[in-house]
């Protein structure tokens, strides 16, 4: 992790890609469960519930990973920094739980 404003836009970019690839292969795993249709008689709010809840742990056990993946990879003057890019995260998972759905 060099300093200057080039080096956080890659970072920035490593960050869109992790969040894409991940939401992508979660959604494609979980295409199975779940209701689409919202409008229907039957009760929906199980089987979502279900899907939601899911998509939270395994996206947290991937967020897991790659922490400590570049946790061990970057040098802990770095690692400070770190922490900024989870709470994005974290932030960008409640996102991806709308489109989900």
């Amino acid at each position: 992790m060099s300093s200057g404003k080039h080096a956080w836009l890659n970072w920035l970019l490593y960050f869109i890609i992790f969040e894409v690839v991940v939401f992508l292969g979660l959604q494609w795993l979980l295409s199975g469960l779940g209701m689409s249709n919202q409008l229907q008689p039957e009760n929906t709010i199980v089987p979502n519930w279900v899907k939601a809840v899911t998509f939270i742990l395994l996206y947290l056990l991937c967020l897991l990973g790659a922490v400590m993946v570049i946790s061990n990879t970057v040098p802990s003057k770095h690692r400070q920094h770190l922490m900024r890019w989870v709470y994005l995260a974290l932030l960008g998972m409640l996102v991806m739980l709308f489109f989900l759905f």
